[in-house]
């Protein structure tokens, strides 16, 4: 990771100074905002494909899973290799990747079995191996220390403070030896836990032992106060390494496979017939959503993650139907979540409206007990962020949102009225019962409609001059019958022209 953090170092060093990088990355702001995007990215990527194959409840069902990739991989890691205990250990990832592969393996094994729906296979198969992961923590881990909150949420506005620290000179470490002067000498009690006795005891017994004695490196030195000479450093988060390398995966998968990936999405046996292989590419996918949610865990939590796995796509599936459209829309519409729902969580809504001085007037209006210092959690002001704008191109698509479909909708009822009285015209012309049939007082009761409802569609025929009243009886007019001859002739071709008369 360092590697790669010194690499992208060098890079952003010929554009920028380091006082200004390290300004930009130990600003809050600018790391949650970061972190969130690449998150976004990640997510919203692979879970349009979720999306389309109806396993969108299964980044949700991984999301927890992982934890048993997670604990076997430290038990193994600390009990069988003799390995120290690290939580930001890559053997980590790869036991949650691992358990991500065998969340979908044995849903598929229980699904193929015939006996259960797929949706219950997943019932089945997450809940079991949460289940076995929680026994294994209870029995095995019990002292490892997993904070409930940042389990759920993350603790995304302090991913600035997490950082790896890159020396760019001078970079000598120091060491310090027992017999070096500036080795602090003390006294230490070799026996006092043993006997439960007082370092004041006099059967104390004690060594003497240097305290600061080690090797230092160059920013640990300068803030010993060992060395005058103060290093330029540049403070890296360690979530934006995480992050940035899954999305750098996510993004170089779906780009080598997207033939394959979009293929066994749409058509799983044609891509089988064509030589594919939509089984092993699934099994991939389902890899990559595990490290995501893995290196999401710090920013978001194991269940906030689930947000950018679905939220984004879903939005961008209102606005468009195609794949490689929906793949561009639904980054941005994460990146917009996580940078709009940091300034939510500071009391910035939209970065423009201040939350506070709205709280403090509704107190005041409607003597109300508001705590008026808005500060919430970031990551869920993210997910709220992300719901807002699902919203709205729920209600603004201009295809498939609320108001087009309620106005297309409309557009249908009417033109379907109108076709019908049409219709209705065109079959009674020049026959024995047409005074009866079209007479306008009575036209409404053949089609148990309020005569206000037939007055309108009758209005709206006459505007368009294709009906006429002459003598209270209605007829079509010559652009009328070209009209119902048109629509005969598109949608009832088959159909044998009625009789006149």
């Amino acid at each position: 990771m360092e590697g790669i953090e010194q690499i992208l170092i060098s890079i952003l060093l010929n554009f920028v100074g380091r006082e200004e990088m390290n300004a930009f990355l130990r600003d809050p702001r600018s790391a949650a905002v970061i972190v969130g995007a690449l998150i976004a990215l990640s997510g919203a990527l692979l879970g349009t494909f979720l999306l389309l194959r109806g396993m969108a409840l299964t980044s949700d069902a991984i999301s927890h899973t992982v934890l048993l990739g997670i604990v076997v991989a430290f038990l193994v890691m600390t009990g069988l290799l003799g390995l120290e205990a690290d939580l930001s250990s890559p053997w980590l990832i790869i036991g949650a990747a691992g358990a991500g592969v065998a969340t979908v393996v044995l849903t598929e094994a229980i699904y193929r079995s015939g006996l259960v729906k797929q949706d219950a296979a997943l019932g089945l198969a997450f809940p079991l191996l949460f289940a076995v992961a929680i026994i294994l923590v209870s029995r095995f881990a019990d002292d490892v220390h997993l904070d409930a909150d940042s389990v759920m949420v993350g603790e995304i506005g302090v991913a600035w403070a997490n950082t790896n620290s890159h020396c760019l000179g001078p970079c000598e470490t120091v060491t310090v030896t027992e017999d070096d002067p500036r080795a602090e000498i003390t006294r230490q009690c070799t026996n006092c836990r043993e006997l439960g006795i007082s370092p004041r005891d006099a059967a104390a017994e004690f060594v003497e032992v240097c305290s600061n004695c080690g090797t230092y490196s160059a920013a640990q030195a300068y803030r010993e106060g060992f060395t005058e000479i103060e290093p330029q450093l540049v403070f890296w988060p360690k979530s934006i390494t995480v992050t940035g390398l899954m999305a750098l995966l996510t993004v170089g998968f779906v780009a080598l496979f997207y033939k394959e990936l979009k293929l066994s999405t749409f058509d799983a046996a044609l891509a089988r017939s064509l030589g594919f292989r939509p089984g092993l590419i699934s099994y991939a996918l389902m890899v990559l959503v595990s490290l995501v949610a893995v290196g999401a865990f710090d920013a978001v939590g194991s269940i906030l993650v689930i947000a950018f796995f679905i939220i984004p796509p879903a939005a961008a599936y209102l606005l468009s139907d195609r794949l490689g459209v929906m793949l561009l829309i639904s980054p941005l519409i994460g990146t917009l979540g996580a940078v709009f729902g940091y300034d939510l969580a500071r009391g910035h809504l939209f970065g423009v409206i201040e939350l506070s001085p709205v709280l403090a007037w509704l107190n005041s209006t409607f003597d109300m007990a508001l705590v008026e210092q808005w500060d919430t959690s970031i990551s869920a002001s993210m997910v709220l962020m992300l719901f807002g704008i699902f919203v709205l191109c729920w209600v603004l698509s201009p295809k498939y949102g609320l108001i087009s479909t309620s106005l297309r909708r409309a557009a249908q009822r009417k033109q379907f009225d109108d076709q019908v009285v049409l219709g209705h015209v065109y079959n009674h012309s020049g026959t024995e019962r047409a005074a009866e049939e079209l007479a306008v007082d009575h036209l409404h009761e053949h089609f148990r409609w309020t005569p206000r409802k037939m007055q309108r569609v009758l209005s709206r025929l006459q505007a368009s001059a294709l009906v006429k009243v002459d003598g209270r009886v209605v007829t079509l007019t010559a652009l009328g019958s070209d009209a119902i001859h048109t629509f005969r002739a598109q949608y009832l071709s088959s159909t044998p022209a009625p009789i006149a008369g």
